[in-house]
């Protein structure tokens, strides 16, 4: 494919949006190395009091631990189910495909308050039991971390040539071994990236979590926020440096393992 050359008004339009979007992270990482007492902007002096009181929290590391093994959990079945419902659309002649397809991505469109609201009640009048509960909050993380998983393997699949599996199959391999041996290494680098995406938004979310979360297990956007509510010290600042630190490791780490402009361009030539 041959690479256009951007406008400089263009470019320059870039960096300003970009620049925007990254003035948050640069105020919380110098809030959280303020010197002073209290979270203000710009800091009195740096300091790393605020990020060793961080480390000799009980209640945030319970939080910033507990967040990290909820991610986790939500990554494994989100690309589970992810990866099975972009199949499912990429494959099958269902009527109204695209109905469909705008259900299962529904989550990400809708905002994640109504989101969180809206199992909460459901939760409450349902009879599951499942109100304030961990399997709540998992539910709830699963079903807003999943669409990005269909996301981008519907985004492999679409630059996947179905012919190649049923070759395989004409030579004598079962669907179930065509698939492993042809159609999933073809596709694992968008199930890669998509299951990365799925940490990083079930890490980050709150306003899921701010229905869904138990008392005695809370997600650390949660645990920054309650901390907020009755005292400004920095301390939140500087739980938020971590959190900062494990989605760019995230990030960084789908960007070595999977070639996401490269998926882009494939689809986008097919």
């Amino acid at each position: 494919m041959t690479e256009r050359a951007i406008p400089w008004p263009m470019m320059a339009l870039a960096v300003v949006g970009f620049a925007y979007m990254l003035l948050p992270i640069f105020v919380v990482v110098l809030a959280g190395l303020t010197a002073g007492e209290f979270l203000t902007f710009p800091p009195e002096g740096l300091s790393l009091r605020w990020v060793a009181a961080f480390l000799q929290s009980e209640k945030y590391l319970s939080a910033f631990f507990f967040s990290f093994r909820l991610a986790l959990m939500t990554m494994v079945v989100a690309t589970i189910l992810g990866t099975a419902a972009a199949l499912f659309l990429a494959r099958s002649d269902v009527v109204g495909k695209a109905a469909l397809r705008a259900f299962f991505l529904s989550p990400v469109v809708l905002p994640g308050v109504v989101v969180g609201f809206a199992l909460f009640a459901f939760f409450i009048y349902s009879g599951m039991g499942l109100s304030r509960t961990i399997w709540g909050l998992w539910i709830g993380h699963i079903l807003y971390s999943t669409p990005y998983v269909i996301g981008t393997v519907g985004a492999a699949l679409a630059a996947y040539d179905d012919s190649l599996e049923e070759a395989a199959r004409s030579l004598g391999a079962s669907p179930w071994r065509a698939f492993r041996k042809v159609t999933l290494p073809n596709i694992s680098q968008g199930i890669q990236a998509g299951s990365i995406f799925a940490f990083i938004v079930s890490f980050g979310q709150f306003e899921v979590s701010l229905f869904l979360s138990a008392p005695n297990a809370e997600p650390l956007p949660i645990a920054m926020y309650n901390s907020l509510r009755y005292q400004f010290d920095p301390s939140a600042a500087a739980a938020g440096i971590f959190a900062i630190t494990l989605v760019i490791a995230s990030v960084l780490l789908t960007n070595r393992l999977v070639n996401i402009r490269r998926l882009l361009e494939r689809q986008q030539g097919q």
